[in-house]
């Protein structure tokens, strides 16, 4: 079948809720993937950050096909031998005192909720269903009704009411907004510790620092979710490292299977956790052994393979050579190890046009809010790989 054939059946029998490029892909393998046509490209998007450890990762695959030979799924009505482990591999690995595992990055922020919620009128004695929650404006914390219901996105929000009560909305990076927004009722704060899906948006300096700040002092759960910054993206294992605190809770999915599984996690302390009792949450498919096999292994890459210390170092010189980068319609470079952004000024007629010339040149990324690009390679991208796709950007973004 020609590339055409498939995009014709995916036109003819799917649901529209996507604007991909008309790129069909078959096979990946490190920082490359190849389409039908065996045609080659950078792949540097990494499935929104889920193949940190790159496109198959062999030890990753070896893990998955060893655990599925055995047993993939009990339910949590059984135990089994996995969920023990990657529990306590990922608490001493994060410095976390409990593990609830979920599968995707949105279930995870909706567990975080209602155990906030819970914990909020079973410790910190707020009245029944008074509970409310502080996030921020840009924000993007997965496609439930939920969650679309506290977004200021009005393409994610239009048409899909009524929403849950609950939440309110500050400006992101704004320490002065939270401290004014925080009530006897506040339960939480929800925040990205970057805006990834609003186009890499890194808050001041000394942000998060009086965010913790103020969290404690007014007893409210600070809630990071790294489901795309954390697990090596900007250079550190969770972003929260770069300004020295620790969430309450932290939200974890993505690469926390190498793009191999869905899984994400609740990462919290017995405090916050401990509320929720059994039959109160759980998911059929949350602490699968085939699940737990697959993060167990992915984590481990991520040290032993020291690919959090590679963002760092490569994300800096692709971040230079970003910068070099001579276009008078460019707004702005940013970003944080390898989560970068290229934004354009809002007459430069958009940045889809940029990723579709990148594409031909072999190189993927997407747009995101019209007009910003994203770079988000796998971690595993080389000094040479980020010269080659310089190269390429640098091309096409010139001029």
């Amino acid at each position: 079948m020609l590339q055409t054939d498939y995009i014709k059946l995916e036109d003819k029998f799917g649901a529209r809720n996507y604007k991909p490029l008309d790129v069909v892909l078959e096979r990946g393998e490190g920082v490359w993937v190849w389409d039908v046509d065996g045609n080659k490209y950078m792949d540097c998007l990494s499935a929104y950050s889920a193949v940190n450890q790159g496109h198959c990762h062999p030890r990753i695959k070896a893990a998955m096909q060893n655990q599925m030979k055995k047993l993939t799924l009990t339910s949590r009505a059984f135990r089994n031998d996995q969920l023990g482990m990657f529990y306590e591999e990922l608490c001493a690995l994060t410095n976390s005192h409990k593990v609830l595992p979920m599968n995707s990055g949105a279930e995870a922020v909706e567990t975080a909720i209602k155990a906030v919620r819970k914990w909020g009128y079973m410790v910190k004695g707020v009245p029944e269903d008074r509970a409310e929650i502080i996030v921020c404006a840009d924000n993007f914390h997965g496609r439930t009704i939920t969650i679309v219901g506290f977004s200021t996105d009005p393409i994610s929000r239009r048409g899909f009411g009524p929403f849950t009560p609950g939440f309110k909305v500050i400006p992101f990076g704004d320490s002065k907004a939270l401290e004014n927004a925080i009530a006897p009722e506040t339960v939480a704060f929800l925040v990205e510790p970057i805006q990834g899906e609003a186009g890499v948006i890194i808050p001041p300096h000394g942000y998060f620092k009086k965010v913790r700040e103020l969290c404690t002092i007014n007893n409210v759960n600070l809630i990071l979710d790294e489901i795309q910054t954390g697990l090596g993206r900007t250079g550190k294992l969770l972003a929260e490292e770069h300004e020295d605190i620790e969430a309450d809770i932290t939200l974890i999915g993505k690469a926390l299977s190498g793009g191999f599984y869905p899984v994400s996690a609740v990462l919290s302390n017995t405090e916050v956790l401990g509320v929720l009792k059994p039959g109160e949450h759980g998911s059929t498919f949350g602490g699968n052994p085939l699940a737990c096999a697959v993060s167990r292994e992915a984590l481990k890459i991520l040290t032993e393979e020291n690919l959090i210390e590679n963002a760092a170092i490569i994300g800096k010189k692709f971040l230079s050579g970003l910068k070099k980068i001579k276009n008078n319609k460019i707004k702005e470079v940013r970003g944080r190890g390898l989560l970068l952004a290229v934004e354009f000024k809002l007459n430069a007629g958009g940045a889809r046009k940029y990723c579709e010339e990148l594409k031909e040149n072999g190189l993927l990324c997407k747009e995101t809010h019209d007009n910003i690009i994203r770079f988000a390679p796998p971690l595993v991208i080389t000094a040479e790989q980020v010269e080659w796709a310089l190269e390429r950007i640098s091309e096409a973004l010139s001029g």
